[in-house]
């Protein structure tokens, strides 16, 4: 992208890489073809929805645990990209083997899936640990802002090609079965994701580390448990976690739950995709100009923007009845979906100190793993008590309001 240097443009390019795996094994073809992989295995609709729960609470789970620790291990020098091409080979293998389980294997299946899932969370920690590496502290915002935004057109190419397969087959007008188009989704992403991670192993490399030391593994958790203990010398970064903690719950609640609630106002599954589709073009212009206009004016405006966006969304989306209102609701939470996770991203990475990087976005990693805990299980609650899901969409006002408000006792780095 015009502006970005060598290794900037690296590193956004991982996002363009890992983005097909979000949209294609996370959220679209992998969930809807597990289903049927577990009717062909005999197993139950509920047994194979508690699985597939299990398997990413438990991924999600291992993650979150090693962040920290891991985090503080890779501080040391050379040791961040070690684990970045650890994680980042194991997720990889994972999802190719996705496309060798048999289709009447739903527990092979789901340990496959469970690996990717580890890799590819994995990955994500020291990716945005890098970022302080690539780049200075006044342009952090343009460059975070940027892989986001590369990210949600990169996604896209591999998922029309994976929709295309999948729907061709569905209409015979290519002559494999819908099993093997599906399998054929999960080459096409593992060959993406591995194709266009080349640039950050070729051009990122770790510049603010800890000189190695005698028992790392020791003098790691040492150093873990002296940041814990440490919280008043970081108030400022572990109160901007706990506004994060809480808006970003309510971001990623609308992104998991829009599915339930557009099938709840009676969208199609086509439409459905084709929403999702046209949501990440949206999303690509607008993380570019929260970018821009951060620099301009400041991060900590642009994500109060995106908070105050997100809570009328969530007005707006509790009195719509039709699927032109749904539209309209999709289009809004793509002007400020990517610029929010991109701020937030570049927000922290100007606070922490560099050498510990890796470390402090290991906890950042946490705080956004467990934050997906909270919004699920408010709209869960708040629509099985009332009847309506319009009503679990509006309960999550109060975790952007609580964010709001914690967000303005966070004091901004100077530009």
């Amino acid at each position: 992208m015009k502006g970005l240097t060598k290794q900037e443009l690296s590193w956004a390019l991982y996002d363009w890489a890992n983005s097909a795996y979000s949209m294609t094994i996370t959220s679209s073809v992998l969930p809807m073809y597990f289903k049927s992989v577990a009717e062909a295995g005999g197993m139950s609709s509920s047994n194979s929805t508690a699985l597939w729960g299990y398997t990413i609470s438990l991924s999600t789970l291992v993650v979150s645990m090693l962040a920290p620790i891991l985090g503080t291990i890779a501080d040391y020098k050379g040791n961040k990209k070690k684990f970045f091409k650890t994680f980042f080979s194991v997720g990889v293998l994972a999802t190719t083997l996705l496309a060798f389980v048999p289709a009447n294997n739903p527990i092979l299946l789901l340990i496959c899936y469970g690996f990717a899932l580890v890799g590819f969370s994995g990955t994500n920690i020291f990716y945005d640990a890098f970022l302080v590496d690539v780049t200075t502290k006044k342009r952090m915002d343009k460059v975070s802002s940027a892989g986001f935004a590369l990210g949600y057109i990169g996604s896209t190419i591999p998922f029309i090609i994976s929709i295309a397969v999948v729907l061709l087959s569905q209409m015979e007008i290519i002559p494999i079965s819908l099993p093997l188009a599906c399998k054929i989704t999960f080459l096409i992403t593992a060959v993406w994701w591995l194709v266009f991670t080349i640039p950050i192993l070729k051009n990122v490399n770790q510049v603010y580390y800890i000189e190695p030391e005698k028992e790392p593994i020791k003098k790691s958790f040492e150093r873990l448990l002296e940041t814990l203990k440490a919280i008043k010398s970081h108030k400022n970064i572990f109160v901007f976690l706990i506004a994060y903690f809480f808006y970003i719950d309510g971001v990623d609640t609308i992104i998991g739950m829009a599915s339930s609630y557009g099938t709840d106002l009676g969208i199609s599954m086509v439409s459905l995709l084709i929403i999702l589709l046209l949501t990440q073009f949206v999303a690509f212009p607008f993380t570019i100009l929260y970018g821009r206009l951060a620099e301009k004016v400041g991060a900590k405006k642009l994500l109060y923007v995106g908070i105050i966006t997100y809570i009328i969304i969530c007005i707006y989306g509790y009195f719509i009845t039709t699927a032109l209102g749904f539209w309209i609701l999709a289009m809004a939470v793509g002007s400020a979906q990517g610029g929010i996770q991109a701020i937030s991203r570049s927000f922290f990475g100007k606070m922490v100190p560099k050498e510990n990087a890796n470390e402090f976005f290991g906890f950042y990693n946490i705080f956004g793993k467990f934050a997906a805990i909270i919004g699920p299980f408010l709209v869960a609650v708040i629509t099985q008590a009332t009847g309506e899901t319009r009503n679990g969409i509006l309960s999550l006002i109060v975790l952007f309001v609580i964010g709001f408000f914690a967000l303005g006792k966070v004091k901004e780095e100077a530009k």
